[in-house]
């Protein structure tokens, strides 16, 4: 299969899993991801997975991603390490964790440095609060487009569990533990229920 276009979701699913990345592939597109990801990595992640190669579709980055996320450490850093091992096992999962976080952790420690020295500068507080701004409207683009399947498909079900948690997580402050003890196996239920549906 031809990589996908960078400019729309829709031929990405039918153009799922392009040749698989070899391990050079696979360090240098996570190390520019990281290198890219002012404001975090997940942005640059799945514009490169999904939309440039086309190593996956929006579903597979949206499921493998929440994997990653109910895993303990990095969410972006249990996405190398799973994506890099489902296309070369675990010497893929060596070689995006090594793209990811090799190039990143030369330039924070140059920057932490520098930082130590200059960072009671009124001019650069300003700056990095501009710079937190940017990040967060990054995000929460990312979040639309991982929303698109969802919203396209239109499943009541998945957008009533995503609001669900979201209210009770960021509104009511309930403990995340305790809410994923009940929304992941509730979830996973459901989602069972409606593909078993689906097929009959």
């Amino acid at each position: 299969m031809r990589p996908s276009s960078p400019q729309a979701d829709a031929p990405v699913a039918e153009l799922a899993s392009a040749s698989p990345p070899g391990l050079l592939t696979l360090f240098l597109a996570f190390a520019k991801m990281s290198l890219a990801g002012f404001g975090g990595v997940l942005v640059w992640a799945r514009r490169a997975i999904v939309e440039q190669h086309g190593w996956m579709t929006p579903e597979e980055f949206n499921e493998t991603f929440a994997l990653c996320h109910f895993l303990p450490g990095p969410n972006i850093v249990n996405l190398s390490v799973v994506f890099g091992s489902r296309f070369r096992g675990v010497p893929g999962a060596i070689a995006a964790f090594a793209g990811l976080l090799g190039p990143p952790v030369v330039i924070v420690t140059i920057l932490a440095i520098l930082y130590a020295r200059f960072g009671d500068i009124d001019a650069l507080r300003r700056t990095l609060a501009g710079v937190s701004c940017a990040a967060v409207g990054l995000l929460f683009a990312v979040i639309f487009r991982m929303m698109l399947p969802l919203l396209k498909k239109r499943e009541p079900v998945s957008l009533a569990l995503l609001v669900a948690v979201f209210v009770a997580v960021g509104v009511m402050r309930w403990p995340l533990p305790a809410v994923l003890l009940v929304s992941i196996p509730v979830s996973i239920g459901l989602t069972m229920l409606m593909r078993r549906r689906a097929a009959a």
